[in-house]
């Protein structure tokens, strides 16, 4: 591995930057909130103590270390040997745990009360909701109108777990609206309130701290594939994108073997395909934008990617060309939502069915050749989905 490759997903610059990504642009009401998590992270991070406490609660609380599935029908089925890293298995049933009782933990150590988030598909607000239930916080989530009617489900789980959920109803009533109103919380509450982020995005150190968090992923599947591929790595590791934080704690378990790294995000919120560099919640980072720089909106089949930017750390990766990003369209989630459940009695969240989507449609081809192996993060299950894809499914059925 080259220095370059090898210094890649250490910790970001003293000004928070990935490269020419990252940095803290927040108002100044805000700076010292994020100086002072800044200290409270690297302190508690090299606090052996507040590391044994969150390995333990992520072994007999969260169910970790999730296992290593081999898909013997989804491999024979495409021609390359498909393995799955089951976030899925995970309490909460996502990866979004991981990060969460981090941050519950921290804030305890911070000495505040409350927790607030925002939620896209859901799962992070029940994670929020679960982890401040643990801890005995006090816990808002913020989620837009759109989400709220696509997944009540997780609005009744977070509601039932002691959260309030604050319908979000301005903008696109989506997860940018959600982050929007969190942030205008948090400047109002943060003596009190701390904001648990849910991927690795905004202003520094929230990239790098959530990474770390979800870096458990990635450094569980490395060892768990080495002893699968006789000391090897996977040929592929494949994650879906959004903010990108069950991608990013993937890739950092891999990023110095010499596996490839590849990202899906959603066709309608391409950040890398189509975005270029701008500033949104306080990071600088590539975004969907149009000429006059106004961010446009992202549109997908799932909540959890449905946004106009991705974390600052995958804009780098992009850059530095040791990621590369793709792209999956709705028709094709709902193919690889249904493939994965037939052939292998698994069904997948439809953000992580993006990165079976990547899978399904390179099989075989220059981008996976046959025989290769692959590693997919199924960042969660599907339960929260199943009632949107099935009227999807109905309506295709009728018409």
């Amino acid at each position: 591995m080259s220095d370059e490759t090898a210094s890649l997903m250490g910790k970001p610059g003293a000004d928070g930057r990935f490269g020419e990504f990252g940095g803290r642009f927040v108002p100044e009401s805000l700076m010292p909130a994020c100086l002072e998590l800044e200290k409270w992270f690297d302190d508690a991070w090299a606090d052996p103590d507040f590391r044994a406490e969150l390995d333990g609660l992520l072994r007999h609380y969260g169910g970790r270390p999730t296992p290593v599935t081999e898909c013997a029908r989804l491999s024979e089925r495409l021609g390359v040997r498909v393995l799955l890293k089951r976030e899925d298995l995970a309490h909460t049933g996502s990866h979004k745990l991981n990060n969460v009782v981090g941050q519950a933990l921290l804030t305890k150590r911070m000495g505040k009360s409350r927790m607030i988030a925002e939620t896209g598909a859901g799962q992070h607000g029940v994670a929020s909701a679960t982890a401040a239930a643990l801890f005995g916080l006090e816990c808002t989530v913020f989620m837009g109108e759109v989400d709220t009617q696509r997944q009540e489900l997780n609005v009744f789980r977070m509601e039932l777990l002691g959260a309030e959920v604050r319908t979000v109803t301005s903008g696109s009533r989506t997860l940018k609206d959600a982050v929007n109103e969190a942030m205008r919380e948090w400047v109002a509450s943060v003596d009190t309130t701390h904001y648990c982020l849910g991927s690795v995005m905004g202003p520094h150190p929230f990239p790098y701290m959530v990474r770390q968090l979800q870096r458990v992923v990635g450094d569980e599947a490395r060892a768990q594939c080495s002893d699968l591929l006789g000391g090897a790595a996977p040929d592929v590791v494949v994650a879906c994108v959004g903010g990108g934080s069950n991608a990013a704690g993937t890739f950092a378990g891999f990023v110095d073997t010499s596996a490839r790294l590849v990202g899906v995000e959603a066709a309608g919120g391409a950040a890398i395909t189509n975005g270029i560099p701008g500033i949104l919640h306080g990071m600088h980072s590539r975004l969907l934008q149009d000429e006059a720089g106004q961010i446009e909106e992202a549109e997908s089949i799932s909540a959890g990617l449905d946004y106009p930017g991705l974390g600052p750390e995958h804009a780098h990766l992009a850059a530095t060309g040791r990621a590369e990003y793709s792209t999956a369209a709705d028709d094709e989630v709902l193919d690889a939502f249904r493939l994965l459940s037939h052939t292998e009695g698994i069904i997948p969240a439809l953000e992580s069915a993006h990165a079976v989507a990547w899978v399904a449609r390179s099989a075989g081809t220059e981008a996976l050749p046959a025989g290769s192996t692959v590693l997919v993060t199924l960042s969660g299950r599907g339960d929260k989905d199943v009632a949107q894809v099935r009227e999807i499914f109905g309506r295709q059925r009728d018409a």
